[in-house]
């Protein structure tokens, strides 16, 4: 089996791109993508359980990979919410489908959200990590518009080896990651 085409972008362009720019010592600095960890947060779950198997459903078949429900840590009464009761669902994604994914989200995906000017380039963490929420499934050709009963969102978290957030920006960047250049780095 062929690797993804991002993959191969990586280990061709990318890599020797940033070593030059950030004049890393060996080419094991250069940072790459650890992980993509999908969250989809479920409110209207307290009402009614059917929404999480959905929400984990759709999580499924976007991503091609199992997920799992997620169940609230504390008990909240003003919001009817136990402790153990599922309100969500998520799904990390690592190797080869980590890349086939981050390729469907911004060639596919990411061009079809309404008026799309670019991704906010103020999602980083700090640590060289970046999160990007969308706020609607249906971007997602995987997913059936008939099918769909309620519109969702969905926060997708890029996990890297990078120390900077300026590091991680380039990395994403480079991989084809649409920032709107506001204010670029």
């Amino acid at each position: 089996m062929a690797n993804p085409r991002l993959k191969e972008k990586y280990l061709k362009d990318i890599v020797s791109s940033l070593h030059e720019k950030f004049e890393y010592k060996s080419s094991m600095e250069v940072p790459k993508i650890v992980k993509i960890a999908i969250n989809k947060g479920i409110g209207a779950a307290v009402a009614d359980k059917k929404l999480v198997d959905v929400g984990v459903e759709e999580l499924s078949t976007i991503t091609g990979q199992k997920a799992v429900p997620t169940k609230a840590k504390n008990s909240i009464s003003n919001f009817k919410l136990r402790d153990g009761m599922p309100i969500g669902a998520r799904v990390t994604l690592r190797g080869e489908k980590m890349y086939e994914f981050f390729d469907r989200l911004i060639n596919i995906a990411l061009p079809r959200v309404r008026d799309f000017r670019g991704v906010s380039d103020k999602g980083f963490d700090g640590r060289g990590n970046y999160t990007l929420g969308i706020e609607e499934q249906i971007i997602f050709p995987e997913i059936s518009i008939d099918k769909v009963n309620r519109i969702s969102g969905m926060d997708i978290t890029f996990v890297t080896t990078a120390k900077t957030d300026e590091e991680c920006y380039e990395l994403l960047k480079a991989f084809g990651m649409p920032f709107s250049n506001k204010n670029a780095n």
